[in-house]
């Protein structure tokens, strides 16, 4: 009996496997792209705004946004327990801060973070706990610093001219009530997120505990939280000395953290439109004029959006490439 000879099997060509992390490095850079063509004529305005700028105090403006990414470092190390790698950690802060502006608010900057926990071995659930930690230091730190303002100069910000008659109060109750409802539908109608949010409650209040015993990550945590927003009220305030707004410097400060807790709520990618909209009017509402107004928001998001958002896309490529988050 002879064997019969089997043909051999054909080489199978497996597909290529997609560069997945590839198009994830080249991803920021289209989105900037993308978010330049939208926007070029705010772009141009605010060049335009900025030839006519006193040089020192926009120096200074530029200088205080570079030290809120440092605040953002120092506010995420203490939100963990965990020590995370310095320079990774600032790196991973200037990125995230690119991909804000070009996802809905905090978004970007969440996922990054998460991320780049994780990657340093920070368990998931540790990680969601430490990101609510710090929003919800960041928020405190805001409204804390707010609050300080509007006791210190309780006639600063004038919203009568702006609103009708008698309308303000039903705003506030009307927002007020709508969050109120909305939490207690989501929490009455869908069991499953119930119990998901009553865990991740736990998990949170966990690892609060855990930081506010060790001093450091306390004074870390909360110093972080109000140098963070007061750096970025002194930027505005200094752009608004570099074009001359008749407006004193605590007073647009003021006005910076105003408008900023009130587009909180408004899902647009970095607040792109929504922040210069509130940022004016709030400006207007402490008495500088509507023209120079418009002119220091548009340079201020030049300097601290803008001109920062193509070298954090650039960094945000760099560390998906390297690995880092």
């Amino acid at each position: 009996m002879t064997a019969v000879p089997t043909p051999p099997l054909s080489r199978v060509r497996l597909p290529r496997r997609v560069p997945v992390r590839q198009a994830l490095c080249l991803l920021p850079l289209v989105l900037v792209a993308v978010a330049a063509v939208r926007n070029r004529s705010l772009l141009t305005a605010g060049f335009g705004q900025l030839r006519t700028a006193s040089w020192p105090w926009l120096l200074a403006a530029a200088g205080a946004t570079c030290l809120t990414w440092v605040a953002a470092a120092v506010t995420r190390q203490g939100a963990v327990v965990q020590a995370l790698p310095k320079g990774r950690l600032l790196a991973t802060q200037f990125a995230a801060a690119s991909a804000n502006h070009l996802l809905p608010t905090g978004l970007g900057a969440g996922a990054v973070n998460l991320r780049f926990m994780t990657v340093c071995g920070v368990p998931p659930a540790r990680s969601s706990a430490a990101l609510a930690l710090y929003l919800l230091a960041e928020s405190a730190g805001r409204l804390g610093l707010l609050a300080a303002l509007l006791l210190v100069f309780p006639d600063a910000l004038r919203l009568g001219p702006l609103l009708p008659d008698g309308s303000t109060l039903p705003l506030l109750l009307c927002a007020a009530g709508l969050l109120v409802a909305v939490v207690v539908a989501a929490g009455a109608l869908v069991r499953p997120l119930r119990v998901r949010a009553a865990a991740f409650v736990r998990d949170a209040v966990g690892e609060a505990c855990s930081v506010h015993t060790r001093p450091i990550r306390a004074l870390a945590l909360w110093g972080g939280s109000l140098a963070f927003p007061a750096l970025q009220a002194a930027g505005l305030a200094a752009v608004g000395q570099a074009l001359r707004l008749p407006v004193p410097p605590a007073h647009m400060a003021l006005a910076y953290l105003a408008a900023t807790v009130a587009v909180a709520l408004v899902p647009t990618p970095g607040g792109l439109g929504s922040v210069e909209a509130a940022l004016i009017v709030a400006l207007v509402a402490v008495g500088g004029p509507a023209a120079p107004a418009t002119a220091v928001v548009l340079a201020y998001r030049i300097i601290t959006v803008w001109a920062p958002l193509l070298p954090g896309a650039l960094t945000l490529g760099a560390l998906v490439r390297l690995k880092v988050i």
